[in-house]
């Protein structure tokens, strides 16, 4: 079962000690800079820790302020990768922002030369848009009314 859990002080050390694949460190954020602006975005930020039958595999943050809810930094250890777990967490990561803060729209950022994550998201659902900010690609997520 996967699911997301709460970063504390029970967990976030091994947190702390997830890493990407040598191919995406180019293109997601280490865990302890993620952690570090979640705590200074405070309001705004919500960040987890993904499991799949309680075993720590990956790692997500939401930003759920100006009424923008994102999925901003998403990432499976590069030893639980192509497991499935990624799919299933994303949608989690969906149905949260959907049901704790009613989200009409989803957007996340992707490095325009990160094809792997965009057919990733395509997958899901997402689109690619034609929105650049800071050297990143913006895909959305538009939720159908019965959705939520």
């Amino acid at each position: 079962m996967v699911e997301l859990r709460t970063i504390n002080e029970d967990n976030y050390e091994e947190c702390l000690n997830l890493h990407a694949t040598a191919i995406d460190e180019d293109f997601v954020d280490a865990v302890a800079w993620s952690l570090a602006e979640a705590w200074v975005l405070y309001d705004g930020a919500r960040p987890f820790a993904i499991y799949a039958d309680n075993m720590m595999v990956g790692y997500v943050s939401m930003y759920i302020g100006n009424n923008n809810p994102q999925i901003i930094n998403f990432m499976i250890d590069s030893r639980f990768q192509r497991r499935g777990f990624g799919s299933v967490a994303a949608k989690l990561c969906i149905d949260y922002l959907c049901k704790e803060y009613n989200a009409r729209r989803i957007s996340l950022p992707v490095k325009p030369e990160n094809k792997t994550a965009q057919k990733f998201w395509s997958n899901i659902g997402f689109e690619i848009t034609d929105n650049m900010e800071d050297g990143y690609l913006y895909m959305r997520l538009y939720i159908p009314e019965k959705y939520v």
